[in-house]
């Protein structure tokens, strides 16, 4: 019997590949979130809900806004927007997909949440160093492999001094050689996040949901202070 999942995952590295033929890496998003047509069971990472793994942490830590910047990063339907507004963040959610703005903004017309389109690599300069909280949920692994150090340098440039970084990931070895999309990170990958000046202070493992589980990673940083020398 056929998956509908697995299927709109294949479908997703059929566009990835074709657009990334015509030398563009990022136009599928908006591809693939046209194609759903405003049915969120066609986008496999869409729950309407927040990331399970994500939530399970932020409920260990007791994570709480009280009115802390937030922004997220690839932020798809705006799941994790709304759960990070529910815990008294004041956030800022973008992507690349005019398609899924639209879609996020009809989905929390109710919610204070700011949804911007925006490209990762060309991000408003104002938003550089101003965030208490950015979270990055499988924004990351999608990505082609060759950007990966790019990707990482671009996300860490949002976090503000003393601010903190979640990633959620699917987890590789750092000797495994990653067979399709969305890529899993490594360690070796997440470690370019220190160069930084962020510091890793958690790593969760869980299992994923497949049938033979693919894990999942919730890493959390910590900017530490920029003094001036005098």
């Amino acid at each position: 019997m056929s998956d509908p999942l697995e299927e709109r995952r294949a479908r997703a590295r059929e566009l990835a590949a074709e657009f990334a033929d015509q030398g563009d890496a990022f136009g599928w998003f908006d591809a693939f979130y046209k194609e759903a047509a405003g049915d969120n069971e066609q986008i496999p990472w869409a729950d309407l809900e927040p990331n399970k793994f994500f939530k399970t942490w932020a409920d260990d830590v007791g994570l709480k806004g009280n009115g802390r910047k937030a922004l997220v990063v690839g932020c798809g339907l705006g799941d994790d927007a709304k759960y990070l507004d529910d815990l008294g963040f004041k956030v800022m959610a973008f992507d690349i997909s005019p398609t899924a703005i639209e879609w996020a903004k009809r989905l929390h017309a109710d919610k204070d949440i700011q949804f911007e389109v925006a490209d990762l690599f060309e991000p408003h300069r104002s938003w550089l160093g101003a965030f208490d909280f950015v979270l990055e949920i499988y924004t990351i692994q999608p990505l082609p492999m060759d950007m990966r150090e790019r990707v990482i340098d671009s996300i860490a440039t949002f976090v503000a001094s003393e601010g903190e970084l979640v990633i959620v990931t699917r987890g590789r070895g750092d000797d495994e050689e990653p067979v399709e999309l969305p890529w899993p990170l490594s360690r070796r990958d997440l470690s370019r996040f220190e160069t930084h000046g962020l510091q890793q202070m958690d790593f969760r493992t869980f299992d994923g949901d497949e049938e033979t589980p693919i894990p999942r990673w919730v890493v959390w940083y910590k900017k530490s202070t920029v003094t001036e020398v005098e």
